[in-house]
């Protein structure tokens, strides 16, 4: 029997904010508000979310991944509607515990053989992993061929990024770091990276977000040196800073024409905050 290959992300990649043609289901987290409670994107946008945090910096906000149960109703579906397989490509198991869910519910199958991808990152190298699947998929490519595929883009795409404030993700305790570190962290904007692993850690302490950016921008160009590549720019309400960093992006690199910026949708944005920026790129 021949393989149907349904693709699934999770909304932590900020695939709603790509234009694209492919049908990609999505589980999508949930995100509380001073206890309001909103479905990622669909209830409440990135910029909406961030010009709130700007407002109100008391604003107490939390998240939680997909409930097993609305995993397993598209489960269901899929499987309703002839399909043999479904590959699940989750943000960073260290960031969330949407991979563990979409496994728990994977195991409560009859026929549908469910492939959780653990993508060790977030934002668009993960949402670029679920289009390159399904544009294979479409193509007739076998599960095993795709999963190569995400293989290749998991290790070979590199996030550096700033933050205007430590507190959201010291907080929800998404930042590795050591306990004596910590303190003096706090007062700082440091340079951030996401590991292979997929945890994210701090590499240098810098003094001010300006210092920081320039980091980013150094590390970034220092990167991508002597090989070709897919740049790319994540930001939370800084898409004046986005164009600028494109244009010295493409001015340095003239071959690339254009460079992708997404903001990060509300769900991640909630543990970096308002002014977090970021320059990645995906080894071709």
């Amino acid at each position: 029997m021949s393989e149907k290959i349904a693709i699934i992300v999770c909304s932590n990649s900020g695939i709603d904010y790509i234009s694209h043609p492919n049908k990609i289901d999505v589980f999508r987290s949930l995100l509380y508000v001073n206890g309001e409670e909103f479905e990622d994107y669909l209830d409440i946008s990135a910029d909406d979310f961030y010009e709130r945090l700007v407002k109100e910096p008391q604003t107490i906000v939390n998240t939680s991944q997909t409930a097993t149960g609305k995993m397993l109703e598209v489960y269901n579906r899929l499987e309703s509607e002839g399909f043999t397989d479904a590959i699940v490509i989750t943000i960073s198991s260290y960031l969330s515990g949407t991979y563990q869910n979409a496994v728990l519910a994977g195991n409560m199958l009859e026929s549908l053989k469910v492939h959780i991808f653990n993508s060790r990152t977030a934002a668009f190298p993960e949402a670029k992993m679920a289009l390159v699947a399904s544009d294979m998929a479409k193509e007739g490519k076998s599960v095993n061929e795709i999963l190569a595929a995400l293989e290749h883009i998991r290790e070979n795409n590199k996030i550096y990024f700033a933050v205007d404030t430590l507190k959201y993700l010291v907080k929800n305790g998404r930042l590795s770091a050591t306990r004596g570190f910590m303190g003096s962290l706090l007062k700082l904007k440091p340079l951030l990276t996401i590991t292979k692993e997929g945890r994210i850690v701090p590499i240098k302490k810098i003094r001010t977000f300006s210092k920081a950016l320039n980091h980013v921008k150094e590390k970034f160009f220092e990167e991508v040196k002597g090989f070709s590549f897919e740049p790319f720019i994540i930001h939370t309400n800084n898409i004046d800073l986005a164009n600028k960093i494109a244009k010295e992006i493409t001015e340095r690199f003239p071959e690339i024409k254009e460079v992708p910026m997404y903001p990060l949708t509300p769900v991640v944005g909630a543990h970096v905050g308002p002014g977090a920026f970021g320059i990645g790129y995906i080894k071709k």
